[in-house]
């Protein structure tokens, strides 16, 4: 690399891209990029074109991509795929109330964007505002992201105020005898917290009693927790960014680790299509299947 060319560590690459550190290590040994120089001091540094391209790859992943069909292609030929998407997606009318929450996110207009959300809870309930309006509104960030609408500046915005707003919910809501008893968290190379916080807060109305770890906890720490916590249940979740045999693993390894008596849940985009191969646990595919897994478990525990 040229020594007036610009380039980024991988922390400023894990901020404006949103893989993590971990992820794009595992992408460089499997794939052969990115590609990444070395400073003085012997850590990665990346260049613009590099970032561009993990950018678009992002991208691609939340419209529901594999890393191994997207990351050998060019940006060039990554750019007419998102063309493409743009081009077959029906551009529909998103309500009025989804218009104005898009146009706080985009103006950064953060305390307005936050009221507006503490009214549609207000007025809808825990269940119904994450099902009816932060389901779909995530859907619309991440389509205004393809289109080049929106900037990780602006979905980390969004981001912040929903789990602002979820958090002081679920805590108002939140009751400390009820069964399941569940435990949620993520693994450690797992920074996403949006899609457990949706589940906690589909979960704690129905009486389940959830406790959160937060997010990138050790497996040797969630088998302590859970077990000592006597959990009935451990759920966990997997953003699409996630590699999807680092969650198969981990997920049988802590499968092996837990008493048989305590289930364990997964969800998200990267265990998409992956139940065949993650015998005794139950992964969960949407918000509604939530509540589907949450009668499930009681029914067979309902003596």
């Amino acid at each position: 690399m040229s020594n007036l060319e610009t380039v980024f560590n991988i922390a400023a690459v894990e901020r404006d891209t949103g893989l993590s550190k971990d992820t794009l290590r595992v992408w460089e040994r499997r794939y052969d990029f990115p590609k990444p120089g070395r400073d003085a001091n012997g850590e990665r540094v990346y260049p613009q074109e590099q970032v561009d391209k993990l950018r678009l790859i992002r991208r691609l992943l939340d419209l529901g991509q594999r890393p191994s069909k997207v990351i050998p292609s060019t940006s060039a030929e990554l750019t007419t795929l998102l063309e493409s998407y743009r081009a077959t997606s029906a551009p529909g009318t998103p309500a009025v109330v989804e218009q104005e929450l898009m146009q706080y996110v985009k103006l950064h207009r953060s305390g307005e964007l936050l009221a507006a959300l503490h009214q549609g809870l207000m007025k809808q309930g825990l269940q119904r505002f994450v099902a009816e309006t932060i389901a779909p509104l995530n859907e619309a960030i991440g389509e205004a992201w393809v289109r080049g609408e929106i900037d990780i500046p602006e979905e980390h915005l969004y981001t912040e105020q929903v789990q602002n707003i979820l958090r002081g919910a679920i805590g108002a809501s939140t009751t400390s005898n009820g069964r399941p008893r569940i435990l949620l968290t993520t693994f450690p190379d797992e920074y996403h917290i949006l899609g457990l916080l949706m589940a906690e807060a589909t979960l704690v109305p129905e009486g389940a009693s959830c406790l959160s770890l937060g997010t990138r906890t050790p497996l040797a720490d969630i088998q302590s927790a859970a077990v000592g916590g006597k959990f009935d249940i451990v759920g966990l979740s997997f953003s699409v960014a996630y590699p999807a045999r680092h969650a198969i693993e981990g997920l049988v390894e802590l499968r092996d680790a837990l008493p048989t008596h305590i289930g364990i849940w997964a969800g998200g985009a990267a265990l998409k299509d992956k139940q065949r191969r993650l015998p005794g646990i139950r992964v969960v595919t949407d918000l509604a299947d939530t509540l589907t897994a949450l009668r499930e478990w009681r029914s067979v525990h309902s003596t």
